[in-house]
């Protein structure tokens, strides 16, 4: 055991700043890694799409083996008579493919032409969707923010109420001291040192909870700082909370600038505009200058080697029965859907920036309030100490101004850190970055 405390006390914790946890978890979060693969998914999805509008290259290579001849006859006079030779050919000719591997090689080249309206309209929606799969990723950097944040000072409130459980824990061992020798000199019930006793012995229990506590929020935060979870650290101690002052007319257009889904409302609007526009473009007939080529390899000398040709390739469908019709009113009911999910995501965030604000200020009085009552529980646990030591009140009065000021110390850390994280879900209520 002294081994292991000798251990424990030479390695020393580094200390983490709020500043630095944050970074950290920028850089090395994995959900935020997975959310800017997304956009880089995004990006590549819309670059392989923009090839459409290129020429095609295909070809197609056949070998074969003849199972039977091509044979082909050309019939006596099929080519015409003349006074002076008579017949051409005389008599009937017949040609025969020779049973040898043979190939067959098509290659073409088309370029859209007509169909290039489509396709730009259908990358412009693929444009606006990477434009919201950034939004996301910026929306999910938000969040891990406002968790680091969340975590960050719940992990100093913890630590900072192990200090005044420990303090606390130094004062009943004292009051224990004392009682023990009043005991010895029959100045004092054996039930009151029993009472400091068990005293002393829930504060010792509370210090174990709140050492738990501490190793799992650190686990927590370690983990979306996306480092080893047991990464030893230090927090450091939180700024003294000042009265907020707030603009919440100037806060509620801030976050109707920055608030990461309802951009994304908005672009969602522009996007399903968009496939609406390339669903109607389908009417449009798909024109295209081609280019073919097709060479015959090891077939007889009769038939020829290559054919090569370049033209308009028409492809139209007149006919569909109604089904772009209820295409396109599908589309314009997307339309529809989400320009009331924009309307809905508007008011939601004011609504949201309204009750973050309220938090703000309620926290605000709490801590006040705990505030007041702390510093009343310390004097009266000093002068009932100072009483208790030349026996001028009873330990039952001890142990009440213990029993307030570790409620006090308590309440105070609690409210101090329901201040701080009031002040986190505001910043993320504003869409702020950091």
């Amino acid at each position: 055991m002294c081994l292991l405390s000798l251990m424990a006390a030479g390695t020393s914790a580094e200390e983490l700043a709020l500043d630095e946890a944050v970074h950290l978890a920028l850089q090395h979060n994995t959900e935020i890694a997975n959310t800017a693969l997304d956009v880089s998914k995004a990006n590549d999805r819309y670059a392989a799409f923009h090839t459409s509008i290129y020429p095609k290259f295909s070809v197609y290579a056949f070998g074969s083996q003849q199972l039977q001849p091509i044979t082909a006859t050309i019939t006596k006079g099929s080519l015409g008579t003349y006074n002076i030779i008579g017949p051409l050919p005389a008599n009937n000719v017949a040609y025969t493919t020779p049973m040898q591997p043979t190939g067959l090689i098509l290659g073409s080249v088309k370029q859209p032409l007509l169909t290039l309206y489509r396709i730009h309209l259908n990358l412009d929606a693929l444009k606006t969707n990477t434009q919201i799969t950034a939004e996301k990723a910026r929306s999910k950097r938000q969040e891990v923010v406002r968790n680091v944040k969340q975590l960050y000072y719940t992990i100093e409130q913890v630590q900072s109420s192990l200090a005044v459980t420990r303090e606390a824990i130094v004062l009943y061992k004292e009051t224990e001291r004392l009682t023990s020798d009043y005991v010895a000199k029959q100045t004092a019930l054996e039930s009151e040192l029993l009472q400091a006793q068990a005293s002393l012995a829930d504060a010792e229990q509370s210090e174990l909870n709140l050492s738990n506590q501490e190793a799992k929020a650190k686990e927590q935060l370690n983990d979306l700082l996306g480092r080893d979870v047991l990464t030893e650290f230090d927090v450091t101690a939180i700024d003294a909370a000042h009265e907020p002052v707030i603009d919440l007319v100037a806060a509620r257009k801030e976050a109707l600038v920055q608030r990461p889904e309802l951009k994304q409302a908005q672009l969602k609007v522009v996007q399903s505009e968009q496939e609406l526009r390339a669903k109607r473009a389908e009417y449009i007939p798909d024109l295209s200058a081609e280019f073919n080529s097709v060479s015959l390899l090891n077939f007889s000398s009769f038939l020829p080697n290559g054919s090569y040709s370049v033209g308009l390739s028409l492809s139209w469908e007149p006919f569909d029965w109604g089904r772009k019709k209820y295409e396109i009113a599908e589309k314009k009911d997307t339309v529809t859907q989400d320009k009331n999910t924009e309307s809905s995501t508007e008011r939601k965030v004011i609504m949201d920036v309204d009750d973050k604000y309220r938090q703000i200020q309620q926290s605000w009085a709490k801590l006040h309030t705990a505030d007041v009552t702390q510093r009343y529980a310390k004097e009266n646990l000093r002068v009932s100490n100072n009483q208790y030591k030349v026996q001028a009140a009873l330990l039952k009065v001890v142990f009440q101004a213990q029993t307030t000021l570790a409620q006090a110390n308590s309440d105070y850390q609690h409210a101090l850190a329901d201040f701080w994280t009031a002040q986190a879900e505001f910043e993320y209520a504003l869409g702020e970055d950091q």
